[in-house]
């Protein structure tokens, strides 16, 4: 039985790959940060006591910031493969926190590879990197070969990542492999990132619980896929035995206008009526376009996304109107001013 470690298990992208490794046969382990309360809640489905029922899901204390923990549990584990999937991920948030942006995102994972070094295990190992590295993009559409010009803290600390991994692949021979992965998303998408805020909002409106939304800058385009999808292309790139780097990506990029339009179309709304403009949202310095090129995945991985952008949106907005059709949530959301 092959055995995985997972860093942000708990995130939309652990979650669902968490679902696939168990599915494929493995032994799953999780890294949770210590917190005055869990937040486990994308995988609760998967993780009871490990000794009732053959339950294939250990979780696991750690942080990224804490480099003798993860040389301990590494050389406790010593998983075949480990999918670095942790970080201060929200790219509007990151400049307000930029050092702690810089320290978890990118020095979280040179922790990680010299934890590996250290343990002297062979494990296959995957950083999940991201479009944002391209930010003022230098060609369109972006692939493995595009200079990277990054516009965050997020995306400088990602770039780090990224060739932190190169770095450890040709200095110490580890099988590392980089995922840029453009901007992919799902029901379980974080509240505040803005495709779930979208969602969220637009049953918030249907069911009478929301009078508006704000939002930052609209004409922002994106490649936006489904997290499911991207979660099979990074289980077939650590497949691979070798040490790569790969976009994966839809080819397709819409409009932050786009997808209001979309979202609120669904459920019968006219998005004009609701939608504000709030400048405290949009970013010091803007990534206006994102376009990936995922022809090297799909040739070599035999990768590409089943589902497009429309269906995406579909399937977030029914989703947050199927929840907030729930007796609790339409209740906790009464209750706020």
């Amino acid at each position: 039985m092959k055995k995985a470690l997972i860093t942000g298990v708990t995130g939309q992208d652990g979650s669902y790959l968490a679902d696939l490794l168990l599915e494929e046969g493995y032994e799953v382990h999780g890294i949770i940060r210590r917190a005055s309360t869990f937040n486990t809640s994308r995988i609760d489905h998967l993780y009871t006591d490990p000794h009732v029922n053959g339950v294939r899901m250990f979780l696991h204390y750690g942080d990224l910031s804490d480099s003798v923990n993860l040389v301990k549990l590494l050389y406790e584990l010593k998983p075949d493969e480990i999918y670095h999937l942790a970080a201060q991920s929200h790219v509007r948030v990151s400049f307000d926190i930029p050092e702690y942006t810089s320290d978890v995102t990118g020095v979280g994972t040179i922790r990680i590879l010299e934890a590996i070094r250290e343990a002297g295990l062979r494990s296959r190992f995957f950083q999940a990197s991201s479009s944002e590295m391209f930010g003022k993009a230098q060609e369109v559409p972006q692939s493995e070969k595009t200079r990277f010009w990054p516009r965050s803290p997020y995306g400088v600390a990602k770039v780090f990542a990224y060739w932190a991994t190169v770095n450890y692949r040709e200095s110490y021979g580890l099988c590392a492999s980089n995922g840029i992965m453009f901007n992919h998303e799902s029901p379980r998408r974080g509240e505040t990132f803005v495709t779930r805020k979208i969602s969220r909002a637009v049953a918030a409106i249907k069911h009478g619980l929301q009078k508006e939304l704000f939002l930052g800058n609209l004409d922002a385009k994106r490649d936006w896929g489904y997290a499911p999808d991207y979660v099979e292309g990074i289980w077939r790139i650590v497949q691979l035995g070798e040490g790569d780097d790969f976009v994966l990506a839809t080819g397709e990029t819409h409009s932050v206008r786009e997808f209001v339009e979309a979202a609120f179309a669904q459920a019968d709304l006219d998005w004009k009526q609701f939608v504000k403009h709030d400048p405290r949202y949009e970013r010091p310095a803007e990534v206006g376009l994102l376009l990936g090129d995922a022809s090297k995945a799909k040739k070599i991985l035999g990768w590409e996304p089943k589902v497009r952008f429309h269906e995406l949106v579909r399937i977030m907005v029914d989703a947050d109107m199927e929840l907030l059709s729930r007796e609790t949530p339409r209740e906790h959301l009464g209750k706020l001013p």
